[in-house]
């Protein structure tokens, strides 16, 4: 009998037996995924559902190859598996562990079916072990890009809120700069800053930069861009937040703000703002 028939009747006949040591041995690993985030009658229907387009991929006889139209459906469920894992924050041991734990049970009915051929036994067990070892790499791989999303669009939240476009004066915008300015940072600020400048017809954006530690020429060199992509649509910049320190740095690198209006602190930008709006105040 091939391989892949012994373990496809091993399935079968003994599905019961091997569901139920399989969820006992997860509930009872040290890395169960059992803590608190899944219960066991949640842990028992991914087991089942897991069976049902396990043992069909296996009857198919393609045990030697997991990316075959056969084993589509389990690609996707461990696929699926994974992203939900990752979101309610399983690491990647415990997601595997989901398939490596189907070994033992398996493997103890693979014997009881080989009987005393030792040889039938290690045929069997190979290739399980084979199949079970390109179904878990396929689970980590799949928890990985999963995770690798999350991150990227957590980053990508960060970045947008990081950068909020406040409106301090009936045409006149302001944005409040807080950490290092990169080049992808530098993206968002300007997408933020035309954006709201088309939807508010502002006149003067002013850049804030007082919580911007530090100033190279990486930095002025995006800075510019800003100021320059802003005028294109028409609207005035004013960067305000320039300290004693990065106003030496900036001098100290030949970095060129010939043109570039700038300020010690929001409130000087502010006012100098409104004065090229036109609007005055007197104090009462």
């Amino acid at each position: 009998m091939a391989a892949s028939n012994l373990i496809t009747l091993a399935l079968t006949s003994r599905r019961g037996e091997i569901q139920s040591k399989w969820s006992k041995h997860l509930i009872s690993s040290t890395a169960s995924p059992a803590k608190g985030r899944i219960t066991p009658e949640e842990l028992d229907r991914q087991i089942q559902d897991f069976l049902d387009v396990f043992i069909p991929a296996v009857q198919s006889g393609k045990v030697d190859d997991i990316r075959a139209a056969e084993w589509a459906d389990v690609r996707l469920f461990l696929e699926d598996l994974s992203r939900r894992r990752v979101q309610a924050g399983y690491s990647s041991d415990e997601t595997a562990t989901f398939i490596f734990s189907l070994k033992r049970p398996l493997f103890d009915v693979l014997q009881d079916e080989s009987g005393s051929d030792a040889s039938r036994f290690a045929q069997n067990v190979w290739t399980a072990t084979v199949l079970l070892d390109a179904l878990g790499l396929h689970t980590v791989k799949a928890f990985q890009r999963a995770r690798e999303e999350v991150i990227n669009r957590q980053q990508q939240e960060l970045l947008e809120l990081s950068t909020p476009v406040v409106k301090l004066w009936d045409g006149i915008l302001a944005l409040p700069m807080i950490g290092t300015l990169d080049s992808a940072r530098t993206q968002v600020v300007m997408e933020s800053l035309l954006q709201k400048i088309v939807e508010t017809e502002s006149q003067i954006a002013i850049i804030d930069i007082t919580g911007v530690p530090t100033v190279d020429t990486l930095v002025a060199q995006h800075l510019l861009k800003t100021v320059t992509a802003l005028r294109l649509m028409g609207a005035d910049c004013i960067i305000s937040g320039v300290r004693p320190q990065i106003a030496q740095t900036i001098v100290h690198l030949g970095v060129d703000l010939q043109g570039v209006t700038t300020k010690a602190n929001l409130a000087d930008a502010l006012a100098l703002a409104l004065k090229r709006t036109g609007v005055t105040f007197t104090r009462q």
